[in-house]
């Protein structure tokens, strides 16, 4: 019998002490101590830059008191390989870090690592993504770079949303005609935008919950409207 595991979407600051306490509070409501960041959105960046990603989650861990499994899978072949998915098993944190979500989505997607990291929040592990990982959970990624592109599947843990992360920056980066194509979903799915050092979290995937510094934004649905720091929306 299948036991979720507590999920958040995180607009921005994976790893940050701005994240510190909602990442221990993550940590604490799932199954061990056990931490494991997996950096594949960032997989095509250069070696310092994962080296970052490696030592700011090194940092956290520490200060939340957890053991830092940093895995080093950087595209699909890493992906596919079982030693490496195996030490999922058992995390109480399960973190998708930021980057490309059309990279991490089709590099993840039908692999023992994705089947390993949700076969794990199934059944109590703790799973978060944070800005591409926050998207590439769910069922789409429209191409905001290349407008003419189609978009790309998402991994489809979460089939009913789509997650703009950096919202209250976000429309400030792309041109008006990507953030209409952001808005323009299916009525089954709600658009949410989640601020930067912000992050919501469910354990049931109904009932939402915001912490941090910026707020939630629902944009499309029956729900709309700017939800801050306590709220708690069922959408």
């Amino acid at each position: 019998m299948s036991n979720l595991g507590r999920l958040a979407l995180v607009g921005s600051g994976e790893y940050l002490p701005v994240m510190q306490d909602f990442e221990a509070m993550l940590l604490d409501a799932g199954i061990s101590k056990k931490y494991v960041q997996i950096p594949t959105a960032a997989g095509r960046e250069s070696a310092s830059r994962l080296d970052y990603w490696r030592q700011i989650g090194a940092d956290q861990a520490e200060r939340i008191g957890a053991q830092q499994i940093f895995l080093p899978i950087f595209n699909r072949d890493d992906a596919m390989r079982e030693d490496l998915a195996a030490q999922v098993d058992g995390a109480g944190l399960i973190y998708l870090s930021g980057g490309d979500p059309h990279y991490l989505a089709s590099s993840l997607m039908g692999t023992p690592l994705w089947e390993a990291i949700e076969r794990n929040w199934r059944n109590g592990s703790s799973l978060a993504g944070c800005s591409a990982g926050a998207m590439a959970l769910g069922p789409d990624i429209p191409n905001f770079r290349k407008m003419k592109a189609e978009g790309s599947a998402g991994l489809n843990l979460l089939p009913k949303i789509r997650t703009i992360p950096h919202y209250n920056k976000f429309f400030g980066w792309i041109p008006d005609s990507a953030a209409q194509l952001f808005l323009k979903a299916p009525a089954h799915i709600t658009v949410t935008g989640i601020d930067e050092d912000t992050a919501i979290w469910s354990d049931d995937l109904t009932e939402w919950n915001v912490v941090g510094r910026g707020s939630l934004h629902l944009l499309t649905g029956e729900k709309l409207g700017k939800f801050p720091y306590g709220s708690s929306v069922t959408f």
